[in-house]
């Protein structure tokens, strides 16, 4: 099996991939959740803490150190770890920057290779153990063994990397179809372990990254007839609690780990892969300040984060920012002009328009508890309120704007205030929108009869409303026709975005126009480099 190299830049986009695919698995993993706590959110805590390690990552794009990548990645999951299985994947990412890191005391690492990957695997198993304590068959802990031995027995092989992480994979997948015989909980509720789902979904996406194409599989959905996927006969405890912990000598976490195991269960306190007294913990407790207080007499614990188990409802995201605007548009240009107004921005691609996916995949990486989304008609109706459903879902306060086109978008963005609750700002935000009356200006292909005469190729087209408005010799004919349509209802400030290919000379003739004919206007052009319509025309 051919495949790319596992470098810097690929190692990032497979963080992201990774994240993607959580994204679309999330509920699929959250149903399968019943063991240690029937809390369905492994999906969601993996999801987040691998949102936290891209991140980090991500802030590395021009590095060619696969060594400082893999260690940004464990930092941020070992930051922004959430519930057992975020604690047990950071511990993952972690042995990832181990290995690396000791290949390179022997030289530059510029890639990770067959062997490096199962020796990863193996090393996550050893870091995985150690940070859980006890390890309990048919969880995701046997599932990782059984693909880092597959894994190194490849390698014996001499195989590739490819092979490597398929063979790897292929074992998980049996490993993971064997979890309900080895855990009664699983058996009883007819599921697999969500966290070695979890697992298989981060090889999966690893295999996309290097080859193009990942296995198609059929979604893991309990088996049993009784309605609800059933919890645990023990009681739950009341709460989840993690923190971070600085400060604390080695000799200290097993005297930790005995208190917190007094307090309660699940427990994990994962080490940073610096070596500086930095560690993850997490613990199921119905104390939960106790299970604080036990950190104060061997470290420092900082961002502490309390959970109810018994409320039902998904924990808090725990974003970075309060709110921000998600903008969608077309055209480099467009990026960087919303990107420069301080919007977060989705920018179309060739392959095809806005999908739910994508658009939620745009608003978990923002990072923020609120934001405002301006489509600027580039985002169907169901696309949009599936993908903000969605984003509600997990957390994000989301109001979508009606904003049907990048110049409605702008008067949106030019009155966006985050010191305002989120209802007035969404409401002045759509007020604005609404507001800016627009057009677009397009190049007849063909003769054909329009409201406003014939047209033939060349001609420009004035179009508002979905109709055509205005047949000119020319994008500039037209685009002044349609300026003197919109202006005609009143109007102080005029904007022209050109499109792709729309020579200077346009944008020039029109400001000409404007200022000899509607003295008590201003305009404003950019040229965003948006593709379809060669103007977009808007008036405030």
């Amino acid at each position: 099996m051919s495949a790319r190299r596992l470098d810097a830049a690929t190692l990032i986009e497979w963080a992201h991939t990774a994240v993607g695919d959580l994204i679309t698995h999330t509920d699929e993993i959250n149903r399968l959740n019943v063991f240690p706590v029937a809390d369905a959110d492994t999906g969601t805590n993996m999801l987040f803490t691998m949102r936290a390690a891209w991140a980090q990552a991500d802030a590395l794009a021009d590095c060619d150190d696969v060594a400082q990548v893999a260690a940004a990645l464990a930092r941020g999951a070992l930051h922004g770890a959430r519930g057992n299985s975020g604690v047990i994947l950071s511990q993952i990412l972690r042995a990832v920057a181990d290995v690396t890191a000791g290949a390179a005391t022997h030289g530059p690492v510029a890639a990770v290779d067959g062997p490096l990957l199962a020796a990863s695997l193996r090393q996550a198993v050893a870091l995985v153990v150690r940070s859980m304590g006890e390890t309990v068959p048919g969880t995701i802990v046997t599932v990782l063994q059984a693909a880092a031995s597959a894994a190194e027995k490849a390698v014996t092989d001499d195989a590739g990397l490819a092979d490597v992480l398929a063979r790897a994979t292929e074992a998980a997948v049996r490993s993971l179809d064997e979890t309900p015989h080895q855990l009664d909980v699983l058996a009883e509720a007819g599921v697999v372990d969500a966290g070695g789902r979890g697992l298989l979904v981060l090889l999966d996406a690893m295999t996309a990254t290097l080859t193009g194409t990942a296995p198609r599989r059929d979604e893991y959905v309990p088996t049993h007839t009784h309605g609800e996927t059933r919890a645990p006969a023990a009681v739950t405890p009341a709460y989840e609690v993690m923190y971070l912990l600085g400060g604390c000598d080695p000799a200290d976490v097993e005297t930790l780990r005995g208190e917190l195991d007094r307090l309660g269960d699940s427990v994990a306190i994962a080490a940073a892969q610096d070596g500086a007294g930095h560690y993850s913990v997490h613990v199921h407790a119905d104390d939960a300040g106790a299970a604080i207080e036990a950190a104060l007499s061997v470290g420092t614990p900082s961002r502490i984060q309390v959970t109810s188990l018994t409320g039902g409802a998904r924990p808090a995201a725990g974003w970075s920012r309060g709110r921000v605007v998600l903008a969608v548009v077309d055209g480099a240009g467009a990026e960087e002009l919303f990107a420069g107004e301080g919007a977060h921005v989705l920018r179309l691609e060739d392959d095809g328009p806005i999908s739910a996916k994508l658009l939620l995949h745009a608003l978990v990486n923002a990072d923020a508890g609120q934001a405002m989304v301006l489509p600027n008609g580039y985002v169907a109706a169901e696309e949009l309120v599936a993908g903000c459903t969605a984003a509600i879902g997990w957390g994000i306060d989301v109001v979508p704007v009606p904003a049907a086109s990048m110049v409605q978008g702008l008067a949106a963005l030019a009155v966006h205030d985050t010191e305002r609750q989120a209802v007035d700002d969404g409401y002045t935000m759509a007020r604005a929108a609404a507001g800016a009356r627009h057009g677009s200006v397009r190049v007849a292909t063909e003769e054909a009869l329009t409201w406003a005469g014939m047209c033939k190729p060349g001609d420009g087209l004035g179009i508002s409303g979905d109709e055509v408005l205005i047949v000119g010799d020319d994008l500039v004919a037209a685009g002044a026709g349609l300026i003197d349509l919109l202006l005609a209802a009143g109007g102080e400030l005029v904007t022209v975005l050109t499109g792709s290919g729309v020579d200077d000379g346009v944008a020039d003739a029109l400001a000409e126009h404007v200022h000899r004919r509607h003295l008590g206007a201003e305009l404003v052009t950019y040229h965003t480099g948006h593709r379809g319509d060669a103007l977009l025309i808007g008036v405030e």
